[in-house]
């Protein structure tokens, strides 16, 4: 290899400004995450760390001068034996670690409470961007690594700036501080402690590496803890009635363990640091004592500088063993960042995006016009349906199950937008107005009742927030479901459960009926509103919907036809495709598949017992 071959690959080897540059341009890099970590929440808070870094100045100069002040206690006190320096430096001492100790105090307070709120900024942030997201999102996101990227992530992103402060303000400044006394004191024995240093270091590194993916491995497992742990709360029944305690059990421990073992597998790798600094921290200190012994017993060298050189050098070992330990603390940390920052790298989603001109509602008329879409390429669920329904009229959607007859009221809402054709409500492309003030505009009961923690009351305001208990009262009652609300122990002040565990299906319904009910939208989108309800309560909600459509644009979706017989259209939709349109009696003269449908359920209906 010639010269010129040598020199490029030493320079290629060196660290040059365009590689930092380069580094911190790439956000998923350590130096990335650092640097916008720094931006985002370090320049927001900086007044906050100005006054804890002071702090921490102030501790690390204590530190040093208590090392510095030895060499005067030594000499003035134990080897010159002076009465009046002995008052003196006792006071000052004492003086010097008051002060240390209420900077302490002062550095972990202001500290402590600029960390609670980077907490609870990123959390809400965090929370904000999901709130972005459509549906489509969180049907391909785990709600457990959701979980986990908003507590863990945004307590590493704490951690990582206090480890920075901490280390660089207090760590690093002591230990030059230190350094310096030692220098000054005794030139010579500084070059054994200095000569071990470049050991450490390349030591510690090693293992930087290797925590990373450990790391990330125990975050993936942590993450299947929460969602197994969702999994059996959820499907608690689905768990007892099928018997799977025994395989939930073997599935949490499993994670466990996991997760168990890559963190002893952490601990192991960040406790290597201790006995390598240890080692090395005994050896220097010993070769030390045994060159200030010598020194002081053949050259009559007094003391004072040896003990003071001495005292920086034990004190520095906590800084040093710390500071050696930042990169591995701070690899930890990357792997909750990076998962926190993926979500909010994520931009919103189209239909989320509320940036278009508030709809301007008329009468509520809406038209699919040759409306195609697919949840997967190439698998089309809704294909070429065109359907008008003016206001005040009440459209049926039936037929076999997966025909696409739900996706038509999710494209309605836009909770996904149609790959071809277009909704017009009164007119306009939905696409073309403010996604909020479409939904304002429609109250929807799904077949999927979801209820809130919280009270009976409170679930049923989640139609309007600004309802007042009267209002709420009425929607209840309307819903058939103020008899069954009074007859819990607190009334409407009752709790729910998670996910509405402590009412039946039917009850459920009922509050959802309700709080659709109290929306009083112009339209209204029914998806199997009754298919919890037994055939008496049906009954008694059928002449609650039936009021509640009136004067409204209505799509309901059944699969009991007897609740729809009084349409003013039916539409029979069978695998994406519109088969047949008409009035019940239109459709059963036709003699179709809605005529079979029928046929089927009434003489299901009529059969005799067995």
């Amino acid at each position: 290899m010639n010269n010129t071959a040598v020199e490029q690959e030493r320079r290629r080897r060196l660290p040059s400004w365009a590689g930092f540059k380069r580094a911190l341009a790439d956000e998923n890099g350590s130096v990335g995450i650092i640097a916008r970590v720094l931006r985002s929440n370090f320049r927001v808070h900086w007044r906050g760390y100005a006054i804890s870094i002071f702090f921490l100045l102030i501790v690390a100069s204590t530190t040093s001068l208590a090392a510095w002040i030895m060499r005067d206690v030594v000499n003035q006190i134990f080897v010159k034996r002076d009465v009046e320096m002995l008052w003196v430096l006792s006071f000052g001492v004492m003086a010097l670690f008051v002060v240390k100790g209420a900077a302490t105090y002062g550095q972990m307070v202001v500290q402590s409470r600029i960390g609670n709120r980077i907490v609870a900024e990123n959390q809400k942030r965090f929370y904000q961007r999901c709130l972005q997201f459509g549906i489509e999102f969180f049907n391909e996101r785990a709600s457990s690594e959701l979980i986990m990227a908003n507590s863990v992530g945004a307590q590493a992103i704490r951690g990582l700036l206090d480890t920075l402060v901490v280390s660089v303000a207090r760590d690093f400044v002591t230990l030059v501080g230190l350094v310096a006394v030692m220098v000054i004191q005794a030139p010579m024995m500084s070059l054994f402690a200095f000569v071990f240093a470049p050991v450490a270091i390349v030591g510690v590194s090693r293992l930087v590496k290797r925590i990373r993916g450990i790391a990330r491995s125990e975050f993936t497992s942590a993450t299947q803890i929460i969602a197994i742990m969702q999994e059996t709360v959820h499907g608690a029944k689905i768990v007892k009635a099928f018997g799977l305690d025994g395989h939930m059990q073997a599935r949490m421990g499993s994670a466990i363990d996991l997760v168990e073992k890559r963190a002893n597998k952490i601990s192991q790798l960040q406790a290597r640091t201790s006995p390598l600094m240890e080692t090395l921290g005994g050896i220097s200190v010993g070769l030390v004592i045994l060159y200030a012994g010598w020194s002081t017993i053949s050259s009559g060298k007094t003391p004072g500088e040896f003990m003071s050189f001495i005292t920086a050098l034990l004190l520095a070992y906590e800084p040093a063993k710390r500071l050696a330990r930042v990169h591995v603390g701070l690899a930890e940390n990357f792997v909750a960042i990076r998962a926190l920052f993926s979500v909010l790298d994520t931009p919103p989603s189209v239909t989320e995006l509320d940036d278009k001109p508030p709809i301007t509602f008329s009468r509520g008329n809406i038209e699919l016009d040759e409306v195609y879409f697919a949840y997967r390429a190439k698998e089309p669920v809704v294909r070429g349906v065109s359907l008008t329904v003016e206001h005040g009229k009440r459209l049926a959607l039936v037929g076999p199950s997966g025909g696409g007859k739900s996706t038509l009221l999710s494209l309605i809402q836009r909770f996904y937008d149609v790959q071809k054709g277009a909704i017009r409500v009164d007119g306009q492309d939905i696409r073309n107005v403010s996604v909020n003030s479409l939904r304002h505009h429609i109250s929807f009961v799904s077949q999927d009742v979801f209820l809130f923690s919280g009270s009976v009351r409170d679930n049923i305001r989640i139609g309007r927030l600004d309802a007042s208990d009267e209002e709420v009262e009425r929607a209840a009652r309307d819903a058939f479901a103020h008899d069954f609300i009074m007859a819990m122990p607190k009334g409407y002040d009752s709790t729910v459960g998670e996910n509405g565990v402590q009412l039946s299906g039917g009850q459920r319904q009922r509050i959802a009926i309700a709080r659709a009910i109290l929306k009083n939208a112009p339209i209204l989108l029914l998806d199997e509103a009754t298919s919890a309800l037994d055939s008496e309560s049906e009954r008694v909600i059928q002449i609650a919907l039936d009021k509640l459509v009136q004067g409204r644009t209505t799509i309901v979706i059944a699969h009991r036809l007897s609740t729809v017989v009084h349409a003013d259209e039916i539409a029979v939709i069978e695998n994406g495709i519109v088969l047949e349109r008409g009035t019940h009696g239109e459709l059963v003269r036709k003699g179709g598949l809605y005529e079979k449908l029928y046929r089927y359920q009434f003489a299901e209906h009529h059969s005799p017992a067995a």
